[in-house]
């Protein structure tokens, strides 16, 4: 069943058009109006939300509510998980958000997080003394990839010989092969049963990390004001999955600014810093999450000067706004200087991402290893022959080869 456009709503906007230059593509519209009408492959459609007021406003609306149960039926698919996957922030208002998210937010508090430091240098230094003495490497295969993984793993004590392939994981499910759909089922039911088997072993034999912390918070509480099982597996799953899926493609996309603006990687090299504010401003000009998750209005709501009909789905477009004119001077160059810009690219209201701290760390880190490495880094394809993810709900490259 598809979504019903209101009397007078122009035709959806194919969503494949917003692929191949998707920055053009949404200035286009951010200029035309504030709010329209797309639709995906599968025929579904929602409103997409373009304009930076618009954006931010929408993203602390309470009128908007991430739980399913609010969309239309047959107006909302997404991702197909299992309900011991699925109990998670990104499906949850308050109470339920406020009460799951305390759970968790203590460990991600940039004290905390600051004093992971040193063990993910360590862990970048690593990453490159394999690949040094080959002259070049796969930023994402061999770098961006791996660290984030180590990280979460290590974060959440999972064993070295347990770390399955996450980044095949996550592609499978956030770019599916339309040819092979059997594979995105496949890697549900496999994250599934990686996280169950987790748990249960680190209930058998508690560990000095998180989630063996999560474990005992949920096993001691007395069932009013805890987490359900389904929650708990759902927590470990989403920190993994988001932990890695975006942190992975922000150190990349940010390695790539650098090589399209050879004089930003001047100025790193000469003041490093400024890797610092260039993270958050890479993050704001090609950031990896081009969308934050969808949204389903609770009543008729208006947004933008349009009217979005309850239960319909509402994409609020974190690339559209952070590369808005009438917010950002010049949005479409990278400028280390720009201060605190106020951009989205990690959210804004209850929402905000848990891992914001942590995630600018790690590619503070991974920056500032690879520089002070490789001082003759290079790109070490043809620029014209690098792909991103044929998707508009990840902003990734397929790959990232270097040379030094």
């Amino acid at each position: 069943m598809q979504s019903t456009a209101t009397p007078g709503t122009p035709e959806p906007i194919d969503t494949t058009t917003l692929i191949p230059d998707p920055y053009t593509a949404l200035a286009r519209l951010r200029e035309a109006g504030p709010v329209h009408r797309i639709r995906y492959p599968d025929g579904q459609t929602a409103w997409l939300v373009t304009r930076y007021d618009d954006v931010r406003q929408a993203l602390a609306d309470p009128r908007l509510a991430l739980d399913k149960r609010h969309a239309l039926p047959g107006n909302y698919q997404g991702f197909r998980l299992p309900p011991a996957l699925d109990a998670n922030l990104l499906n949850m208002d308050p109470p339920d958000h406020t009460r799951v998210r305390r759970m968790v937010v203590k460990a991600f508090t940039p004290g905390r997080v600051e004093k992971m430091r040193e063990p993910i240098r360590r862990i970048a230094d690593a990453l490159l003394d394999a690949v040094e003495a080959d002259g070049g490497m796969d930023v994402i295969a061999d770098y961006s990839g791996p660290l984030p993984v180590t990280v979460i793993c290590d974060l959440l004590g999972v064993p070295q010989d347990d770390r399955p392939d996450f980044r095949a994981w996550t592609d499978a499910m956030v770019t599916p092969d339309p040819q092979r759909p059997e594979l995105a089922k496949e890697a549900v039911g496999r994250m599934l049963r990686f996280y169950t088997g987790l748990i249960a072993s680190k209930r058998a034999e508690p560990g000095d990390d998180l989630l063996s912390d999560l474990i005992a918070v949920r096993d001691d509480e007395d069932g009013s004001d805890g987490l359900s099982e389904d929650e708990l597996t759902s927590l470990a799953f989403l920190i993994l999955f988001a932990g890695y899926e975006n942190v992975v493609h922000l150190i990349a996309n940010s390695v790539l600014a650098l090589f399209d603006h050879p004089e930003l990687l001047g100025e790193l090299r000469a003041r490093p810093e400024l890797i610092a504010p260039a993270v958050d401003e890479f993050a704001r000009y090609d950031g990896p999450a081009p969308l934050a998750i969808r949204r389903f209005p609770l009543a008729d709501t208006e947004i933008g000067g349009v009217t979005v009909p309850a239960g319909e789905t509402v994409l609020v477009s974190l690339a559209a706004a952070n590369r808005d004119p009438a917010h950002f001077n010049e949005p479409d160059r990278p400028n280390l200087h720009r201060g605190h810009s106020g951009h989205l690219a990690l959210g804004h209201g209850i929402h905000y991402c848990l891992g914001a701290p942590l995630a600018r760390l790690e590619t503070e880190i991974a920056l500032s290893a690879l520089l002070e490495r490789f001082p003759r880094l290079r790109l070490g394809v043809p620029r014209e022959e690098l792909r991103h993810r044929p998707t508009i709900r990840a902003r990734g490259l397929i790959s990232l080869p270097v040379s030094w």
